[in-house]
Formats: structure tokens, sequence, C-alpha cells
């Protein structure tokens, strides 16, 4: 008899190198403002949740990991450089980027870290005016904008 466990949520890069499963629900989900989240994410933010390391299975490719401190290792991939994962070496926690699961909209950040960091801009963002992608788009650029990303699904 074999002890199969199914997935909860599914995840992976750009290209689709790399894929995960997380076996069990993704718990403090957080965004983080610190300088080097915002280095690695090219971003003002990385918005992060995690699992026990036991419950993140690669299911294709790995992804390639940078030390950025003695304490903190950083998964992404090496094909297309989606930031994949953060987790403290020390601890048998990892979290993966909100944005690299397929169903990202299930996870509502929970807190925020790094705050002294904060980009000022970031508590005005939500007035700006918006606009769909297609609103200022003409059918030829439309055509030519089309994803080439991996689906989000396996």
């Amino acid at each position: 008899m074999t002890n199969a466990r199914k997935s909860v949520m599914t995840g992976g890069c750009q290209c689709g190198t790399v894929r995960y499963a997380l076996m069990s629900e993704p718990t403090h989900a957080s965004i983080c403002h610190c300088r080097m989240c915002q280095k690695a994410f090219g971003n003002y933010f990385a918005p992060l949740t995690g699992v026990p390391r036991k419950d993140l299975v690669w299911t294709t490719g790995k992804p390639g990991i940078f030390k950025s401190s003695e304490a903190v290792e950083r998964g992404f991939c090496r094909d297309c450089g989606t930031p994949l994962t953060f987790g403290y070496v020390d601890r048998d926690r990892i979290t993966v980027s909100i944005g690299s699961l397929d169903d990202p909209g299930r996870i509502t950040p929970e807190i925020q870290y790094g705050i002294e960091s904060k980009i000022p801009v970031f508590e005005m963002l939500h007035t700006l005016p918006g606009e769909r992608t297609e609103d200022g788009a003409s059918p030829d650029e439309m055509k030519r904008m089309t994803s080439r990303q991996h689906p989000d699904h396996d």
C-alpha cells in the first residue's frame, strides 16, 4: 500500500522549468519590504507564504539557490529568473512567492515585515487610476503580447 499524499496547491516559474506542489495549506502569508527582498523580487516588496519544508515537493526541475545572507537562501528559476522560495537555513519552514502559485488569489497576506524599508509611494498605489492591458493596445499589439509563459497548472 502506498502512502500517496495529494497536493493542496501548485506553482512554478514563468517558463515552466521549475514546478512545485505544496502538500499542506500554506500559512502565515506576509509581504516583506526589507531591502534584500526588494532586490530579490525587483519590486517594492516580496509576497510570501509557507509550509514545513517536508511539504514543498519539486515536481519538475529544481531551483537555483542564492544565499543572500548567512541566514537566508532564496530559490529561483535559473532559466527565467522567477523568484520561488525564501528560507532561513536553520528553520524547518520554507516560504514560496505568492505570485508563483497557480492560484495566488487564494492567499491573503496577514502581516508586513521590514517596514523600515517600505517605499513611501507604496501607501498611495491604490489611488492610482487603472486600465486593462487591452485598453491601450491595438489588436496587432495584443497579438505580439501573447504570453509565452507556462500555464498556471501542470
